[in-house]
């Protein structure tokens, strides 16, 4: 993530720089045959004029970003190196734009230069704008209108899109995770996993399968029987089948892994470990139901299981049978065991070293030691019948057999007790089609609020990934307007006026719904990594919109202190001077940011499912707020001077103490 927060940042990098260059070109092209003396002035005006705007906008990138380091937990992890390097790159990048990248001017940028006149990309892309800006201007109130039009149809996208915590990252490999019904044998669980394991295997795409079943030697690890472990080691991409993909290799393992009495469960080994370690489910998606008694719950969970699997998004839902253990009970007869002269831990002794097996000895192997147990084989106590027939020796030395002084029955009960936050607890693991949670889940509540009722002193959480979503989200609601509240203030900050401020914010809204067009074709949730990606955006389109007022203020001010007598129609010549004549490093620095990040969307590599994300809302902002900022920031700007005119405050942007207020009407 560090390197993803160069790639976010390295676009910005530069950004100031061309700025101040272009304008010292500029200034210095214009200027003709000068001297020594007079090439520096120019140079060190140049930079002077546009240095602290674009300091204060490459502040605003920077300040704008800083709310990522309140993300907590997992996701406060993952994006706090990325926050770190592209918060410390532009700041330092800043610094060096208005200190180093001055003093380089003096030295590098002399001899003849051309003017932009004679540049035959800027006359091209001139000869386009200048129409549209003066359109936009003689209609104002209809530019106005479609912008805002394009807004309301743009902005309802995000009800459309899903939501879910984090884009799943592809690890190369896979976790197949069934789990079978309590009860089951360990020879039919061998033979199950040896045969899910050919399965798998057939699959070009795997490199390798290791599978086990049941619980290891270890006091962390409380697998039942009943869960089986299958890694999926899969091949480079470059090598499967033309058209597959990890979706599709999924679908078709588990159309062909359907055992009767299994519940099929797909994950990505990292993955898993993270969710079982942080909310015990081994899904992304999962519930929790608590109540007074293992039968109550194992009864809702059944009933849930049944309703959820109504639902097109589930490919497989699997309730805890947590009262439907099996266990086998050997009840002593005491008056039997009397008559033989044995007591209740006598019989007892047998079953446990008979059929439990006891260790009489130890195997030393240099420093290895390995434990000696006996206990009779399989064919002795593999039915209850075999058990009745162990021996069990008397006092006397005689052997009886285990059936004459005990009853052997089977029982049901829970297979394994859960605890959480004083309550019985039991797991319903749901497995879906989609990486849309938020929708799910939202759907599935209002499915069980219509057609379930939990007992008294029942309940049920969602779990999971999704509770994870939910705690980001709030954070989140925190975060946003923190980023407006500081973009705001550092606006007013370099323009006194609150009517600016407020303008240069406004692309920010057009670069959301550019942001949640591209996000919509190329099929991304809502996430923490799309979140993060809009919080960069915002800091970036404001820049380009500093870039556009710094530039009607050069030309209205040049205007104003020439003496001449301004009018509404010199205001707005100077607006279309302003924008058009200077839309070469305006267009430059939006390309320079479009060129570092539009690479990001055809990255196939390791990183990319998170990186993707986080790109495609800034390139798809950036390229609606640019529009907005050369058509609408104009026509913002007249209005404003115009208005400040009709009252008699128009003055030059560096004497302005009190700030201008928005324009409400226009000729």
């Amino acid at each position: 993530m560090s390197l993803g927060g160069f790639a976010l940042a390295i676009g910005v990098l530069i950004d100031a720089s061309i700025v101040i260059v272009e304008n010292g070109y500029r200034h210095l092209s214009e200027a003709g045959q000068v001297n020594e003396k007079q090439r520096r002035r120019i140079l060190i005006d140049a930079a002077k004029q546009v240095g602290p705007a674009l300091f204060f906008s490459l502040l605003v990138i920077v300040v704008s970003f800083l709310p990522v380091f309140l993300l907590e937990a997992q996701e406060g992890r993952m994006f706090r190196p990325l926050a770190w390097t592209k918060t410390l790159s532009v700041a330092f990048s800043s610094l060096l734009a208005v200190t180093v990248v001055p003093a380089l001017m003096l030295f590098f940028i002399r001899g003849r230069l051309r003017p932009e006149a004679q540049n035959p990309v800027s006359r091209i892309t001139q000869a386009i704008y200048l129409p549209i800006i003066r359109f936009a201007l003689r209609y104002r109130w209809l530019t106005i209108a479609v912008n805002l039009i394009f807004l309301a149809v743009t902005i309802p996208l995000a009800l459309r899109l899903g939501s879910q915590f984090m884009p799943p990252l592809y690890e190369g490999s896979s976790l197949y995770m069934p789990t079978s019904l309590p009860g089951i044998g360990i020879t039919q669980a061998t033979q199950l996993l040896q045969e899910q394991d050919r399965i798998i295997r057939s699959f070009p795409e795997v490199d390798s399968v290791f599978g086990v079943v049941g619980r290891s030697d270890s006091s962390t690890d409380n697998a039942p029987l009943d869960m089986y472990d299958t890694t999926v080691m899969l091949k480079p991409r470059e090598r499967w089948r033309p058209g597959m993909t990890y979706d599709k290799l999924i679908a078709e393992m588990d159309s062909k892994l359907q055992f009767p009495g299994l519940s099929n469960t797909w994950t990505m080994p990292v993955e898993n470990r993270l969710d079982m370690q942080l909310t015990g489910i081994k899904t992304p998606i999962g519930m929790k139901i608590q109540g007074r008694s293992v039968e109550g719950i194992q009864a809702a969970g059944s009933r849930i299981e049944q309703l959820l699997s109504r639902l097109p998004e589930i490919r497989a839902v699997f309730a805890e049978r947590v009262s439907q253990g099996f266990y086998l009970n050997i009840d002593v007869n005491r008056l039997e065991a009397a008559r033989y002269g044995m007591t209740v831990e006598d019989v007892q002794r047998a079953v446990e070293s008979g059929i439990g097996g006891e260790n009489i000895a130890e195997n030393v192997e240099g420093r290895e030691r390995y434990p000696i147990n006996v206990r009779y084989q399989r064919d002795f106590r593999d039915t209850p019948e075999d058990l009745g027939r162990v021996l069990v020796a008397t006092p006397s030395g005689a052997q009886v057999p285990l059936n004459s002084v005990a009853r052997i029955s089977f029982s049901r009960g829970p297979a394994m007790i859960r605890d959480e936050g004083g309550q019985l607890t039991g797991y319903v693991f749901i497995d879906l089609k989609t990486n849309d949670y938020g929708s799910f889940v939202n759907k599935a509540k209002q499915l069980l609020a219509r057609e379930m009722k939990l007992p008294t002193g029942f309940s049920f959480q969602w779990s999971g990934e999704y509770e994870f979503q939910l705690r980001a989200k709030e954070r989140l609601k925190l975060i946003l307007p923190v980023v407006f509240l500081a973009i705001f203030m550092l606006l007013y900050l370099v323009f006194r006026s609150v009517a600016e401020a407020l303008v240069l914010i406004f692309p920010t809204f057009y670069a959301t719904s550019g942001g949640l067009l591209l996000q919509w074709l190329l099929g991304y949730n809502f996430s923490v990594a799309v979140w993060v990606g809009y919080i960069a955006l915002f800091g970036i389109a404001v820049e380009t919109g500093v870039v556009m007022v710094v530039y009607l203020h050069e030309a209205l001010d040049r205007r104003i202190r020439s003496g001449i007598q301004l009018t509404e129609v010199e205001i707005e010549q100077a607006a279309i001077e302003g924008a058009v004549q200077r839309l070469r490093p305006k267009l430059m620095t939006v390309t320079a940011v479009l060129a570092s990040l539009v690479p990001i969307l055809w990255e196939t590599g390791i990183g990319s499912d998170v990186m993707k994300p986080i790109a495609a809302p800034v390139v798809g902002g950036m390229i609606t707020s640019t529009i907005h900022v050369l058509i609408l920031v104009p026509v913002f700007f007249v209005m404003m001077k115009e208005r400040s005119l009709r009252k008699g405050g128009l003055r030059p942007s560096d004497e302005l103490n009190e700030p201008d207020t928005v324009a409400v009407s226009s000729q």
